[in-house]
């Protein structure tokens, strides 16, 4: 199979292969992605996020559907907690949007996590550029649902949905950790429980306290389960993107995006380098000089890092 001339006919089996590949860390969809790199940026990231049992994989789908009745090419990455087995996503998320699977002008992405911290995939950055030069519209990513660590989802989401839901207690928690400065827009699903209003009201209080932003989040009361307020979810995100467009906050929010990914692919190529080159023996030998007191971790490291190659590790293609 010819994976980037699949990729760019839109064919979605060419996309699960060099997703696959880019979460194996392999060299060929890095590759495919620098040659393809200048046809991304057409498609809106929704990031989708909030604590587990708000219903994120519902919203998800019920978004998807109502975009879909605009003919909209839509893409979903569903991060999943990763099998300590087989290094695939547990829940697969996948099981849970049945009828959208069958749908061509929908592709949907379980990923694991892998070890990463902040509710994304490490390949999730990777699998958004591919589904970018896919042709997708609309590209969700779904949060594993991991409570205040979850914040990575501002560095690469264009718009930020937090779900909330009322009875679990989690809105303080919320508030607490800090949670309320990643979501563009709020959504408080399953509305038909009791306390979905103070769950509501809570949320709009604490959102007046935020002044650091001239744009103000829409609290949304949903039912996801039965489609109650999906379309006025769906208005509240397409007005945080007309903000972006007409404030230029979105090249600063781009900027920012960028500038943490190359940091990110900078300590990847150090890790790399590192394991590449086999500094096993070099690392231990560290080790028992720190455990005597012979040397501190900071100048052991630094010991380390000075001894890579780290530049002549990383394949730069002209």
């Amino acid at each position: 199979m010819d994976i980037k001339a699949g990729l760019l006919k839109g064919d979605k089996r060419a996309a699960a292969r060099l997703i696959t590949l880019a979460e194996n860390g392999d060299e060929e969809a890095v590759r495919i992605i620098r040659e393809c790199y200048h046809l991304t940026g057409k498609a809106r990231i929704i990031g989708i996020t909030g604590p587990p049992g708000a219903g994120k994989s519902t919203v998800t789908d019920r978004l998807a559907k109502l975009l879909r009745m605009q003919d909209k090419k839509v893409s979903i990455i569903a991060v999943d907690p990763t099998s300590p087995f087989t290094g695939g996503a547990i829940l697969g998320d996948r099981v849970r949007m049945n009828d959208l699977s069958t749908d061509p002008g929908v592709f949907i992405r379980s990923m694991g996590t892998r070890g990463a911290l902040g509710g994304l995939s490490k390949a999730a950055h990777d699998a958004v550029r591919i589904l970018d030069i896919f042709g997708s519209d609309y590209i969700f990513i779904e949060t594993v649902g991991v409570g205040q660590s979850e914040v990575d989802i501002v560095k690469l989401a264009d718009t930020v949905v937090m779900v909330m839901v009322p009875g679990l207690g989690d809105d303080i928690q919320a508030i607490k950790a800090g949670i309320m400065e990643i979501g563009d827009v709020f959504s408080v699903n399953k509305s038909d429980r009791e306390g979905a209003e103070r769950t509501a009201v809570e949320l709009e209080m604490m959102l007046d306290f935020n002044k650091s932003s001239d744009f103000r989040p829409e609290v949304i009361n949903i039912v996801a389960r039965d489609n109650q307020n999906v379309d006025k979810l769906l208005e509240a995100i397409e007005k945080h993107w007309e903000y972006l467009c007409t404030k230029s906050n979105y090249q600063d929010r781009k900027r920012n995006s960028i500038h943490t990914e190359i940091i990110s692919l900078i300590n990847q190529y150090i890790i790399t380098s590192i394991q590449k080159n086999n500094h096993s023996n070099l690392i231990q030998s560290m080790v028992e000089k720190v455990l005597k007191k012979e040397l501190d971790p900071y100048s052991a490291a630094i010991e380390i890092l000075q001894s890579v190659p780290i530049i002549t590790t990383v394949q730069h293609d002209n």
